[in-house]
């Protein structure tokens, strides 16, 4: 009973002054409380391409599962609860760093694409007769976008504005295929739905391939920050190492395995496609190219008026 009475009465702005002003209780009561209130909350994506970075947290009973509390919601919400502070660290859209102030990056760990990446997708019905990609862009007039990702709605801004013709008519709407398909002229897809569609029924436009083929850069989609708050007091060294072992566990051959025996059930997929997606379409590594890849992408956001100006990249 004494443990419940002081979980509900210490709030969140005394975490600090209990820490280092321990109140004598029976034993072990003082430890859980400490244990409740050092624990991270990270906000996490569950899609296919964050598999291997979640692996730690989902698969073994290490410092990094026991050491946060984890919440899975889509791209943007990720964004939304590190700016509300509901999280502490959170796998967010790259575009999110120009609009969520106070953030670090966790060097290192990214989901990135170096080539076709499969999983974001313009969408349109297959034309009655074949055509280019130049001529299916001068069809196009109104695009529905899955606001799942503000980072992809932004790269497809950015891509009509600079090389598929100037700016659409862009209308907001949930990943519902056929429903876009009657309202526009194409659908923006994201993730585990962009996997999903048979592309022998549609045309489909891969944006990670068109920015490398216009840009010569690769292309980040998304990386994890961290509040700069929440890093107070804290080992953020230590901390970014977790989310890199947690990566480099999920990309062994063994665990990659099983995430795509998983997956593919889960999605209907072939364990092959997954495992090719996960090995050859998906980069994991915040690198160099990245990096510069990255500021490309918000120099051109702001051109163009998808983005506000970024700030500095800033590294915990």
């Amino acid at each position: 009973m004494m443990r419940c009475e002081w979980e509900n009465s210490v709030e969140s702005e005394h975490h600090r002054w209990i820490e280092e002003n321990p109140v004598p209780m029976p034993a072990g009561c003082f430890w859980y409380i400490r244990k409740v209130m050092s624990r991270l909350k990270i906000s996490a994506i569950s899609y296919l391409n964050t598999a291997p970075l979640m692996w730690d947290f989902e698969h073994t009973e290490t410092v990094a599962g026991n050491n946060f509390d984890i919440s899975y919601t889509i791209p943007s919400s990720c964004a939304e609860a590190l700016r509300a502070g509901t999280a502490d660290i959170g796998i967010i859209p790259a575009a999110a760093y120009a609009t969520v102030s106070d953030l670090v990056i966790i060097p290192d760990v990214a989901i990135a694409a170096r080539r076709a990446v499969r999983s974001i997708l313009l969408v349109s019905k297959m034309p009655a007769v074949p055509m280019s990609k130049d001529q299916w862009s001068h069809q196009v007039r109104t695009v529905a976008l899955d606001t799942s990702s503000m980072t992809s709605v932004a790269l497809a801004k950015i891509l009509f504005a600079k090389w598929l013709g100037g700016a659409r008519d862009y209308k907001a709407m949930a990943p519902d295929l056929d429903a876009m398909l009657r309202v526009c002229d194409t659908a923006l897809l994201i993730g585990d739905p962009a996997l999903q569609v048979d592309r022998t029924r549609y045309f489909t436009l891969d944006l990670a391939e068109e920015w490398v083929a216009r840009t010569g850069k690769s292309f980040v989609f998304a990386f994890w920050a961290v509040r700069k708050q929440a890093l107070a007091g804290r080992n953020g060294t230590a901390i970014a190492e977790i989310f890199k072992k947690s990566r480099d566990h999920g990309l062994s051959p063994k665990n990659l395995e099983t995430i795509a025996q998983d997956w593919a059930l889960r999605l209907g997929l072939t364990v092959e496609l997954v495992r090719i997606y996960l090995t050859q379409n998906i980069h994991y590594y915040l690198d160099p190219p990245c990096l510069e890849g990255l500021e490309l992408y918000y120099r051109l956001g702001v051109e163009v008026g998808a983005l506000p100006p970024a700030p500095e990249f800033e590294f915990v």
